[in-house]
């Protein structure tokens, strides 16, 4: 009992005085906010040497060499630092509460990302730590149609409704090859493999539901128009699954499809062609590279690993030139996660192609910046540092793409939600509450004038006895 109380209380711990600290103790923004003396990398148009950021309410208002605040602005001398936009990964599964797949269907368009968001997430302060600001809140990939996604703010302490990007574009998430396939995976003793099991099954299974869809669309076409005409006529029965898929079609909902190999990227590329929608992104496509001229001509983004291979066959053909070689193709490239631990680091993902593809650095600041903006469709709200956009903002201590430098503050719409000296301010204070709520949690457990806690001694192999 006392292990699993002890548990609860760190978790507690771990989350709930960050909150406070790493907002600097107020949940309202400075109404206006000046970064100056910085090296801001704007990753739209070049670099700006000694400059300054002017935020006011939540929005850039001025940047440049001779930017001027109010009096009562709050003022950060970044001298020496270096400033970019928020980082933006366009692949996580961050926040999500519970399993990340449904795996149940095949099909399942119509579960959703934002119903199971958890705030709470320790993730989030440690992306935050690592200068992501923005996140693309995926569903896993069992399904070859999966569910919704949901794009997100790391505002570390608000909740998930107030996280979410509420003005972004519609998204879901497809996938091919191995993952819906699951024939490699295993499962329990007499349970049925679910449908698909081959590539070619996971081809069908798509091509079937936009079928359905495609006629759900008309039968709710046909009952319109004779509703429009006066008659008596009972609609056909509603099914949030095919309004999604139909969505697609309608071109209100963006498709990123997590993806491997090149034959079946062509693949999702053809059937979308027939079927008259776009594929917003090919996420991971590791073999983009072999197909980069196709994927341009459709008109998707690619969302790719820098240099991850051989972790399973579809991979063995994945090489870290892979982001420069689409880039120099035409595609718009991104650097994505897929992991809690690797979204603290995408600076330095980023900062790979430079050295496998010869990137430009402002070409490498895109992947992770205004790239995967454009990929989300938020493009007019964040990814770069201009006025007129959200004041998403990280400070380096040093260029952003060396492995010796660090993120010192991390600020999202004007309001600072990581700043590296308070975080280590605070540790003591917060290891000096952990240990004394877990004494006084100890103290409760024993029964005052009874030894031991009032429990008999342990014996051997028990907590309390002799375990030599």
């Amino acid at each position: 009992m006392i292990k699993k109380t002890l548990a609860l209380l760190f978790s507690f711990l771990l989350v709930t005085p960050l909150i406070v600290f790493a907002q600097g103790g107020n949940n309202q923004p400075s109404q206006e906010l000046l970064i100056k003396n910085a090296t801001i990398m704007t990753a739209s148009k070049g670099n700006i040497e000694n400059g300054s950021i002017l935020i006011r309410n939540g929005k850039i208002v001025a940047i440049g060499k001779n930017v001027t605040a109010g009096p009562n602005a709050k003022v950060i001398d970044a001298t020496g630092k270096y400033v970019t936009p928020g980082i933006i990964d366009c692949h996580s599964h961050t926040m999500i509460d519970g399993g990340v797949n449904e795996g149940t269907l095949s099909v399942t368009a119509m579960v959703r990302i934002q119903d199971v968001l958890n705030p709470e997430d320790i993730a989030i302060y440690r992306e935050l730590a690592g200068g992501t600001t923005t996140i693309n809140v995926l569903h896993g990939s069992a399904n070859a149609i999966g569910g919704q996604n949901a794009i997100v703010k790391l505002k570390w302490g608000k909740p998930a409704d107030e996280m979410r990007m509420m003005d972004a574009p519609r998204g879901i998430k497809f996938a091919l090859g191995e993952n819906p396939k699951r024939s490699n995976g295993a499962r329990l003793p007499g349970t049925p493999q679910r449908y698909p099991n081959t590539r070619m099954g996971v081809e069908y299974t798509i091509r079937e539901a936009f079928t359905e869809a495609r006629d759900y669309m008309r039968q709710w076409d046909e009952y319109n128009a004779k509703k429009a005409k006066g008659e008596d006529v009972i609609p056909p029965a509603k099914d949030l699954k095919l309004e999604e898929l139909a969505d697609i079609l309608r071109g209100k909902v963006f498709v990123h499809s997590h993806s491997y190999r090149a034959d079946e990227i062509l693949m999702l590329i053809r059937l979308a062609d027939e079927f008259g929608f776009k594929v917003k992104t090919f996420q991971h496509v590791l073999e983009g590279y072999k197909v980069a001229k196709e994927i341009a001509a459709h008109g998707a983004g690619g969302s790719t690993f820098s240099d991850w291979w051989a972790y399973k066959l579809e991979a063995y053909d994945a090489i870290p030139y892979n982001a420069a070689l689409m880039t120099k193709k035409g595609v718009v490239m991104s650097v994505n996660s897929d992991s809690d631990e690797l979204a603290r680091r995408l600076n330095l993902e980023a900062g790979k192609s430079i050295k496998y593809g010869g990137l430009t650095e402002e070409e490498a600041l895109r992947l992770v910046t205004l790239n995967p903006a454009i990929q989300l469709g938020v493009q007019n709200r964040v990814g770069s540092l201009e006025v007129g956009k959200d004041g998403d903002v990280v400070i380096f201590n040093g260029h952003p793409f060396s492995i010796y430098s660090s993120v010192q503050t991390t600020i999202i719409e004007g309001q600072v939600y990581f700043d590296r000296s308070a975080d280590i301010e605070n540790r003591e204070k917060l290891q000096k509450e952990k240990d004394a709520l877990i004494e006084n949690e100890r103290k409760q457990q024993q029964p005052a004038g009874q030894p031991n806690g009032g429990r008999r001694p342990g014996r051997p192999g028990e907590e309390g006895g002799d375990h030599n």
